[in-house]
């Protein structure tokens, strides 16, 4: 009786481990390339006006200085809520941005500014109409140059996060706020993309994926 007692919690030990790996699964999809590392397939050079070169240089995306701006768009599909990207970047010469990145939110965009305004501003343009460098989102961050730094975005349908090297950037509740983009050409970057300002800024291992079954 003993032997059957402990077989029957260790089947239902096992069934509920089951069970709760399966409901992991359904919520937080595999991850997924959007950059193979040797081309610009599913990207496109973003139109700005008096933009820098783009080219592709051992493993890396390099957006050269633009006057001002510099930057790719991504033109496959992409989700537009519950999802998380990462990617790893790099300022490699200059002292604005270097890899702002736009992305969906619901119905409209954002854009994650990395190392705005002189250089070390954190921050989200635009909530309720306020750029990075003036809401609640504003953060400083020293970011050297030459050195890669690990980003990673997760966007829910009330909440927009980030982390540079692990280190909690942003967290702010979006639901009933107005998100928006900066007025200018940063609209071009939209649905997602990149993008440096007067700088030479480097991108790579971009990787997004869903964190509900869609």
């Amino acid at each position: 009786m003993l032997y059957s007692v402990a077989v029957n919690r260790i089947l239902l030990l096992c069934v509920s481990a089951s069970l709760a790996a399966g409901q992991d699964s359904a919520k937080i999809g595999p991850w997924q390339s959007l950059f193979d590392g040797k081309s610009l397939q599913g990207w496109r050079e973003t139109p700005f006006a008096g933009h820098g070169a783009v080219r592709i240089e051992k493993g890396q995306i390099v957006l050269a200085p633009g006057a001002p701006m510099t930057g790719i768009t991504w033109s496959g599909a992409y989700p537009r809520s519950n999802y998380e990207l990462r990617f790893e970047a790099a300022r490699l010469a200059g002292g604005d941005f270097f890899a702002s990145l736009t992305f969906p939110v619901q119905d409209s965009f954002c854009t994650w500014v990395t190392g705005g305004w002189g250089g070390d501003i954190v921050g989200l343009s635009s909530i309720d109409g306020w750029d990075a460098s003036d809401n609640e989102t504003r953060s400083y961050f020293d970011f050297e140059k030459g050195r890669w730094y690990a980003l990673r975005l997760q966007v829910t349908d009330d909440r927009i996060q980030a982390w540079i090297d692990d280190r909690p950037v942003i967290d702010v509740n979006i639901a009933g706020r107005r998100i928006g983009l900066r007025a200018g050409d940063i609209k071009l970057s939209a649905p997602l993309g990149f993008a440096s300002y007067n700088t030479t800024g480097a991108v790579r291992k971009i990787e997004y994926r869903l964190l509900q079954a869609q």
